[in-house]
């Protein structure tokens, strides 16, 4: 059953993702893209996570693995969230829109002696080429989705037995805000939210479980150098500022010796999931 108010979900979880767009005359001044995707930093995730897996969403896939099945990764990066289901999983497919990641992928799963099938694509276009799965997983993707409901559609008739998602309470660079509002004077958006996204997949009438808890940060990079610079990237700052957002991290907390992402590691997370409806083989 779907809901009247299904359609203005919708366009408000549009709206505030459009909200993120950041002013051209900013984007103009620097030379670096600010939407960066710092490879190394998610290949360390996936191996950590792979390294130690827990959790509420590694143990709902787990519980859905049993019999053990298989395995399909939407957004899937480097495997932070498919690889440490491989002694549960029958197969393995990723789909993701960077090739690059795919590689780190499909390298670490060999190295655990299991060969990945990798779909180069974007979700939903890339449903077809990937086929369903018993399990689908797709970890801190959504707030990158606009269109909302055939992405969820797609996972739903994807996966025979079970959905888990994964998503920071918040949009993950509202972490950034401060320093937003310190370096441009630039107010940015609060939403949306897991809370959100929580009534619009109600309000599609899926029968969703969600638990809400934290997890661990860890060392995602190698070094403070290291979160500087992602960080200046993604704050449209030139080189020549480096020195002034160190010291502003450094004031905000962030530890020079320990430096964790500003984003999804160490935040508060909610894992939902729900029944697919793939037909079961």
């Amino acid at each position: 059953m779907v809901t009247a108010d299904l359609p203005e979900l919708l366009n408000r979880w549009r709206r505030d993702l459009a909200a993120w767009a950041i002013p051209e005359h900013i984007t103009a001044a620097v030379a670096d893209s600010p939407w960066v995707l710092p490879r190394q930093v998610f290949a360390r995730r996936a191996d950590r996570m792979t390294a130690t897996p827990a959790g509420p969403s590694y143990r709902e896939a787990v519980a859905a693995l049993e019999p053990p099945g298989s395995v399909l990764d939407v957004g899937s990066g480097a495997g932070a969230a498919c690889l440490p289901l491989l002694p549960h999983a029958t197969s393995l497919t990723a789909v993701d829109a960077d090739a690059g990641m795919l590689d780190q992928l499909a390298g670490r799963a060999a190295a655990a002696g299991a060969k990945a099938t990798t779909v180069l694509g974007r979700w939903p276009d890339a449903a077809v080429q990937a086929g369903p799965a018993d399990v689908v997983t797709c970890h801190h993707v959504v707030y990158n989705v606009p269109d909302l409901e055939p992405f969820v559609r797609a996972l739903t008739a994807s996966a025979r037995r079970r959905v888990v998602l994964e998503t920071t309470l918040r949009h993950p660079l509202t972490a950034l805000n401060d320093l937003w509002l310190r370096f441009h004077g630039l107010e940015r958006p609060a939403g949306p939210t897991a809370a959100d996204l929580i009534g619009i997949l109600t309000a599609m009438g899926l029968a969703t479980d969600f638990t809400t808890w934290h997890r661990p940060g860890g060392r995602d990079y190698a070094n403070f150098d290291e979160l500087v610079d992602v960080t200046r990237r993604r704050l449209c700052l030139p080189p020549e500022r480096t020195a002034e957002l160190a010291d502003a991290l450094t004031e905000g907390g962030v530890d020079r010796e320990h430096p964790l992402d500003l984003g999804s590691s160490g935040r508060e997370v909610v894992t939902i999931w729900w029944d697919g409806s793939a037909a079961r083989g």
